[in-house]
């Protein structure tokens, strides 16, 4: 796994569900992409569809436009399997190596720091709409005032007569 590249950035949104693909999980876990399958392959019931996905031809080449990590699967003949959350913790258990229980750790972290922060990001912007609504008046009065300031003045009345 390139080191530069936090786990965080690995996690795609696919069909509607935060994954990680399975050449990613094999390098976080230390082992192949083959070895990983091969265990999934093993140990089928342990992966129903909630957990686990095959891409299809059309996300593999988005993936892979999208992220230059994975530049390597772009000719493979094979379709990569995604895993969600629940997905990459069975796999640890499926692997039962040590760098595979010790990763799982920080996959799991990866997965509730990037929850954490959709949520942060979901309370900010209610708050900033319910500021909106709240403030949307007293701002309409002061924009207000600044177009009148705008406007060019009123050209004074020219005076008929003579005038000291």
């Amino acid at each position: 796994m390139e080191p530069a590249l936090p786990i965080e950035r690995r996690i795609f949104l696919i069909r509607g569900q935060r994954v990680m693909l399975d050449a990613d999980l094999a390098a976080v876990y230390g082992v192949s992409t083959r070895r990983l399958n091969e265990q999934v392959r093993r140990n089928r019931k342990r992966f129903p569809k909630d957990f686990m996905f095959l891409l299809t031809p059309v996300e593999k080449a988005e993936v892979v436009a999208k992220c230059d990590h994975l530049r390597h699967i772009r000719f493979s003949p094979h379709l990569p399997l995604a895993f969600t959350e629940h997905g990459a913790i069975m796999l640890a258990s499926v692997l039962s190596s040590p760098i595979a229980i010790e990763s799982s750790v920080t996959v799991v972290r990866a997965f509730l720091k990037l929850r954490e922060m959709l949520s942060t990001h979901k309370d900010l912007t209610r708050r900033l709409d319910a500021l909106e609504k709240r403030y949307d008046a007293q701002f309409r009065v002061v924009f207000d005032a600044i177009r009148e300031l705008m406007e060019p003045p009123d050209e004074p009345k020219r005076q008929i007569g003579f005038h000291p």
